[in-house]
């Protein structure tokens, strides 16, 4: 069995966000990148299905150079090997395009990614590799078991929850609950330095999508202390200022 992870690098979650350019381009000066949480949780479960010479797990980005220390820590949780595809990630098209012309020309039986990355939220790479490779594609799962052919996988609906059986080729995007996102330990850190990591050159894909200007959420208001006594005037102001009586 041979698992495709598709991993993104992402700003930290405590990063404080600025742009730079007339607010055209994210500012990476001082910022601490990580495994998108959850491509950890599709990372975590491949491995986990891989256990015990099972298969492999390769772990793919599309990315520069400098997201090589994030494809490392990848490849220390418990990847056995993984693949750059050297360009800066224009949109989720672009990114998928990438990964789907990969994936061609290697064989995988599964290709998992997260649910969405945290930068961008935009929950499109997944569905996208599906219809690239004209397999079938699962989105947001919340439990993958695997018994060589045939995928058995939970998703949550309204009301409660889906089962989904598939055969052959797939690809699917993971949230919380499908795996513990693990740890790398110290010999995972060690074996991780060299362990493979190949780079590929990205293809030509069209730029149908650009950003043209990213805009920080507005300041909160300062907050307003009403004493407990003073009832009345608390709902005048909820009346009055904020509307919502």
């Amino acid at each position: 069995m041979k698992i495709l992870v598709c991993i993104s690098n992402v700003p930290d979650t405590t990063t404080k966000i600025t742009f730079t350019g007339d607010n055209t381009q994210f500012n990476t000066a001082g910022v601490q990148f990580i495994v998108n949480p959850y491509d950890e949780i599709a990372l975590s479960r491949a491995i986990e299905l891989c256990e015990g010479g099972k298969g492999t797990v390769t772990v793919v980005n599309v990315g520069e150079s400098a997201t090589e220390p994030t494809i490392r820590k990848a490849l220390a949780i418990g990847a056995d090997d993984a693949v750059r595809i050297n360009a800066a990630p224009r949109d989720a098209y672009f990114v998928a395009k990438q990964i789907a012309e990969y994936a061609k020309s290697n064989e995988f039986d599964m290709i998992l990614c997260g649910r969405e990355s945290i930068d961008y939220n935009g929950s499109q790479v997944a569905a996208m590799i599906g219809e690239f490779l004209d397999i079938p594609s699962i989105s947001i799962i919340k439990k993958l078991d695997y018994d060589g052919s045939t995928a058995t996988i939970e998703r949550e609906i309204e009301g409660g929850k889906e089962v989904v059986t598939v055969s052959g080729k797939f690809v699917a995007s993971c949230a919380e609950g499908t795996a513990e996102a693990k740890i790398p330990n110290m010999r995972g850190i060690m074996s991780a330095r060299t362990k493979p990591l190949q780079t590929v050159e990205a293809v030509d894909v069209p730029e149908l999508s650009k950003i043209s200007k990213f805009e920080t959420p507005a300041p909160r208001g300062s907050v307003k202390l009403i004493p407990a006594e003073s009832a009345e005037e608390l709902i005048g102001l909820l009346h009055t200022e904020a509307k919502v009586i």
